[in-house]
C-alpha cells in the first residue's frame, strides 16, 4: 500500500482536474491500488473533501469550455485551411535513421478563409432554454376545473332522456313503449 501524503493527494488532484481520467487510471499513474484510493475516500476526510473540489473544478472547466463553444456556434466562426504541394528539390539530407532522402520543396502553398455559419439547433437550444417562457417548443394547455368537459356533464337523468329522444326523432327512429329500448324501423322501411 503506497503512503498516504499531501504531494501524493495534490497530484491525484491535478490529474482529476486536468482530463477525464477513470479511477483505474489515476491510480496507475500515481502507483496506488484502487482499493487504497477508495478506502481513503471513506476513511480520509481531507483526501475525500480534496477529490470532491477537484471533481468540481474539472466540472467547472468543462462548463466555461462549452459555452465557449456554445458561443461560437451561435456567431458563427473564420477558419483557415491551408494545403501546401511539396516536390523534390534534388538536394539529399540524412535523416535520423542515417538514410538519405531527397529534400522537399514547397510547390505551391494555398491558405483558404472559410466562414463557418452559426449553427441553427445551438440557437434553438439557447434560446428555449435561455428563455423558456418566450421560445418554448410546445404550447401549454390550461384546463379549467369549471368549464365542463363534456355538453352532457351537469345534466340531469330527464334531460339526458329529453336529449337522446329528441336526437332518435332527428334520425326518424321509433321507439317501442316497452322497457327493453330497442327501436323499430318506421313504416314501409325493412
Amino acid at each position: 500500500m503506497a503512503k498516504y501524503s499531501k504531494s501524493l493527494v495534490d497530484r491525484i488532484c491535478s490529474l482529476i482536474r486536468e482530463d477525464s481520467y477513470t479511477i483505474a487510471e489515476i491510480c496507475d499513474l500515481v502507483g496506488i491500488h484502487k482499493d487504497t484510493y477508495h478506502t481513503w475516500i471513506k476513511t480520509k476526510s481531507d483526501f475525500s473533501d480534496s477529490i470532491k473540489k477537484a471533481e468540481d473544478d474539472r466540472m467547472q472547466f468543462f462548463v466555461a469550455e462549452a459555452q465557449k463553444s456554445l458561443l461560437k456556434k451561435i456567431q458563427g466562426y473564420d477558419v483557415e485551411e491551408s494545403k501546401t504541394v511539396y516536390v523534390d528539390s534534388g538536394k539529399p539530407i540524412i535523416d535520423e535513421t542515417g538514410k538519405e532522402k531527397q529534400k522537399p520543396k514547397i510547390k505551391e502553398k494555398t491558405i483558404v478563409k472559410k466562414h463557418i455559419q452559426p449553427d441553427t439547433a445551438a440557437i434553438i437550444f439557447t434560446l428555449t432554454n435561455g428563455n423558456p417562457e418566450r421560445w418554448k417548443n410546445r404550447q401549454d394547455t390550461n384546463f379549467n376545473s369549471n368549464t365542463p368537459v363534456s355538453k352532457f356533464e351537469g345534466m340531469t337523468d330527464e334531460q339526458l332522456e329529453d336529449f337522446i329522444n329528441g336526437e332518435k326523432q332527428k334520425r326518424n327512429i321509433v321507439v317501442d313503449g316497452g322497457s327493453s329500448g330497442c327501436a323499430k324501423t318506421p313504416e314501409g322501411e325493412k
